[in-house]
Order: C-alpha cells, then structure tokens, then sequence
C-alpha cells in the first residue's frame, strides 16, 4: 500500500489497494481511482488526485 504521508487533515490522503490481479487507488475523501494491472499506473492516478490534476474531488460510487 502507497501513502502519500499528507500530515494536513485538509489535504487529500491517498494509497493503492491490491484486489487480486488488480490493482487502485483510492483517497480518504472517498474518491476511488480505476482497477489498473500496473501498480505504477495505480499511483500516477493517486498522484495525481492528490495534486489537484487528477479527478477533482469527486467521489466515484
């Protein structure tokens, strides 16, 4: 699992799920990144949730 280490309650704070084969990021404002293969590609999302450029702040269900 990948934390961001994000000490500020107020930022994001994420890490990578393994679930099987697969692979996601996910962020304790609830957002959750797409099941990828690549454990890389899992933290670019998460990387780039947490800065701002990834998907906003929007929880996906």
């Amino acid at each position: 699992m990948l934390d961001s280490g994000v000490s500020d309650p107020d930022q994001h704070r994420t890490t990578t799920v393994e679930k099987g084969s697969f692979c996601s990021a996910r962020c304790s404002c609830g957002w959750r990144g797409p099941a990828r293969r690549s454990r890389d590609k899992a933290r670019t999302d998460a990387a780039g949730h947490a800065d701002g450029t990834g998907c906003a702040a929007s929880p996906s269900e």
